[in-house]
């Protein structure tokens, strides 16, 4: 029996909350906001363990997206 083991990192804000798209190239998945759009557009990222095909869907801190069951969880920068 295969057990898949998700790992989970962090990326930090320092606004509000920060765009699908944005947090895609912040996390180092794209370089480009064209390879985020195709990704989102394709249903291969899910944002609090729902499929989502919004590019500009707000994350805010405590929101997680996956991506090729990696768990990216948005935190607040406290400095």
């Amino acid at each position: 029996m295969k057990i898949k083991v998700k790992s989970k990192k962090y990326i930090f804000i320092n606004t509000k909350f920060i765009t699908l798209d944005n947090a895609l190239k912040l996390a180092g998945i794209v370089e480009t906001g064209g390879q985020a759009k195709l990704l989102i557009k394709d249903g291969l990222i899910k944002v609090n363990n729902e499929v989502c095909t919004m590019r500009g869907k707000k994350l805010y801190p405590s929101s997680i997206f996956e991506y090729e069951n990696i768990k990216y969880e948005v935190l607040k920068n406290e400095n």
